[in-house]
């Protein structure tokens, strides 16, 4: 009897295990042929460099390629390699993938990352003038709004027209107004008015007409 029940116990076990390993499955891997994501568009939003910005340009497993240069005013650097590439005008992105294609020449599967370490040209600068404390050219930076260029200049002056004021915004090689109510983001905290700044925007205050 006692053995009959160790059967039993034991069969019971034996029964268990194989009901758990089965709910163990691992998940099903994704198929091999699957395509790879698709690559992000670059943000019409991203840094523009300019001449006069200065450039850190990393290739990976290439210590000796890599090199921190300036834009020279052509609108050019020259890397190890890689000489009077074109660079103004450009997202550190795109000039990233503009060397990689120079360097493929040279190594196999270059992988290079370009960091702007000290923005100074136009591009990277919001002027903000007319009818404000301190009227000059700010360093921009990402996610700067009306309402950071504003504060950064002093706030307005005594005699703007705050709700008459204008981003003036070049695109493709037009420009652009966008109007701004000043007055009512500062005094009445309306935040739809803090809209974002790109690099190279034009903020103007007018004067108001008494």
């Amino acid at each position: 009897m006692k053995r009959f029940r160790s059967f039993i116990f034991g069969l019971w076990l034996a029964c268990t295990a194989a009901a758990c390993a089965a709910q163990g499955t691992a998940p099903a891997a994704p198929p091999a042929d699957a395509p790879p994501p698709a690559a992000s568009k670059v943000d019409e939003n991203s840094y523009l460099i300019g001449p006069g910005d200065t450039l850190q340009v990393f290739v990976w497993r290439n210590p000796e390629l890599s090199t921190t240069v300036p834009v020279r005013p052509d609108g050019k650097i020259s890397t190890p390699l890689a000489e009077d590439v074109v660079a103004v005008g450009k997202t550190p992105t795109q000039l990233a993938r503009e060397i990689e294609k120079v360097l493929s020449d040279y190594i196999r599967s270059p992988q290079v990352n370009v960091i702007v370490s000290n923005p100074v040209s136009t591009f990277s600068q919001v002027k903000i003038i007319g009818q404000v404390t301190t009227p000059q050219a700010i360093a921009y930076r990402e996610g700067m709004t009306v309402l950071d260029a504003v504060l950064a200049v002093g706030g307005l002056a005594e005699f703007a027209a705050g709700n008459r004021a204008k981003i003036v915004r070049n695109e493709d090689g037009k420009s652009k107004e966008i109007r701004v109510k000043l007055e009512d983001l500062v005094n009445k905290g309306d935040m739809k008015q803090n809209l974002p700044m790109r690099p190279g925007d034009v903020l103007v205050v007018p004067e108001s007409i008494f």
